[in-house]
């Protein structure tokens, strides 16, 4: 141990990140611009063809991120030969669910499986994929220690959960705090000391168990108080109350409340996905979540909930939905980013579709759509003007973008339906 923070304390420890997506590629800098030499790695060879060009794929990171590497202290691959070359391995793989909502850890069992064919003595093994609690003991540990290597001893394994919130401009990820957690103690000093040289503050907790479950625990309690609201609007609606003015009603309130927003369902990496690992997780050990089960009943429903007011509304202009033609302002799951993962507009568009309507997108930070998991659209962006927008029967505000031009939205459009409160009140302007 003494000779790997030795390296860490000297800046010579190679850094290897596997994944560089949303995660892996800004702690992937962050750890260069504090004085590492770093190393990714990537199955995709796209990706690797453009860090080499010091070209980054995700616009809300600068332009200059990648270039910003570029020179003898960078390089990236998709050769998982080259992992022994890493003092430090940290995995920022996907953590997807599969079709019946069960954890699919086939990317973290995959790597643990490449990690193994070279993992040396004096290696630090990180993961940062949420996940449930006791995967990095259960799923990565086993398969290191069959190489006959002692967990503390030999090499060191951690877990420390990603934080990343795309487009945010008050937080990024050397300022956001870092939770650490080891599989035992020494594991988690030699990680602990690794983040406290690229992280303004880690924090080490006893266990990698601690550190997994906090972060299913904060994504957890945003997806509940999400669909906590998501319910009052809808009973609200009913009512004839705007839920967007009772929520700022409710947030003058100095204490005891925080607003959370409605909108037409969950998207992003964490929030739709991350409870239900829990969930699974917990039925192992003979218990049930039925509160974080409802808070995804509830949120899983309301692109249905936003169809049906997508007709209803129609229907008040003597319209069937189907044939008509709809145009759903943004794709991405957040505003001012080109995020798509789990994008609750790529639902609005295909359950619109199959009840016959038309269909297209506008967003100025997704011009295209392409092959997902789940989702094929073989759509392109539409630029919008007042020609465009009066082409359509109903727009509908899916992602409040500040690029779009919201008095051009609503002087041209013949009716809106407004997911985000964007274009406040207006005859033609339906909350949804």
């Amino acid at each position: 141990m003494a000779n790997l923070l030795a390296k860490i304390e000297d800046r010579s420890a190679v850094v290897g990140v596997i994944g560089l997506g949303y995660v892996g590629l800004p702690l992937m800098a962050a750890f260069h611009k504090a004085g590492f030499k770093v190393l990714g790695f990537d199955v995709d060879p796209e990706k690797i063809t453009l860090l080499k060009r010091g070209e980054s794929y995700l616009k809300h990171l600068g332009a200059t991120l990648v270039s910003d590497m570029l020179g003898d202290r960078f390089d990236a691959t998709a050769d998982f030969a080259r992992l022994g070359e890493a003092d430090a391995v940290i995995v920022c793989v996907p953590t997807p669910l599969g079709h019946h909502l069960e954890p699919d850890l086939s990317y973290i069992d995959k790597t643990a499986t490449a990690i193994a064919k070279t993992l040396r003595k004096g290696q630090l093994v990180v993961l940062e994929s949420t996940t449930y609690p006791r995967t990095t003991r259960e799923n990565m540990l086993p398969v290191f220690e069959a190489k006959g290597f002692k967990c503390g001893e030999d090499f060191y394994l951690a877990f420390s959960p990603e934080r990343e919130d795309p487009g945010r401009k008050d937080h990024n990820t050397v300022s956001i705090p870092k939770l650490v957690g080891g599989i035992e103690a020494e594991s988690g000093k030699v990680a602990t000391a690794l983040y406290s040289k690229a992280i303004k503050q880690v924090i080490q907790v006893s266990s990698a168990e601690v550190a997994e479950a906090a972060k299913l625990l904060e994504n957890i309690y945003r997806a509940v108080n999400i669909a906590l609201v998501n319910e009052m609007k809808v009973v609200l609606d009913a009512m004839d109350i705007d839920v967007w003015e009772v929520v700022e009603a409710a947030k003058t309130k100095p204490f005891g409340f925080q607003a959370f927003y409605p909108g037409p369902g969950l998207g992003g990496h964490c929030i739709p996905i991350d409870p239900f690992y829990l969930t699974w997780k917990a039925r192992e050990y003979g218990h049930g979540t039925r509160f974080i089960e409802l808070a995804g009943e509830i949120n899983r429903r309301m692109p249905d909930y936003v169809v049906e007011k997508t007709m209803h509304a129609l229907n008040g202009q003597k319209k069937s939905i189907n044939g008509s033609k709809i145009l759903v302002l943004g794709l991405a799951y957040k505003p001012d980013v080109d995020d798509v993962r789990e994008s609750p507009s790529f639902e609005l568009i295909e359950k619109m579709e199959a009840i016959g309507a038309h269909v297209d997108y506008s967003d100025p930070h997704v011009p295209q759509t392409h092959k997902m998991r789940e989702h094929d659209l073989h759509m392109k962006s539409v630029a919008l003007s007042k020609e465009s927008l009066a082409s359509y029967d109903c727009v509908v505000v899916a992602t409040n973008h500040a690029a779009f031009d919201w008095d051009l939205v609503i002087k041209n459009s013949k009716l809106i339906v407004d997911t985000r409160n964007a274009c406040g009140k207006h005859p033609h302007v339906v909350k949804a």
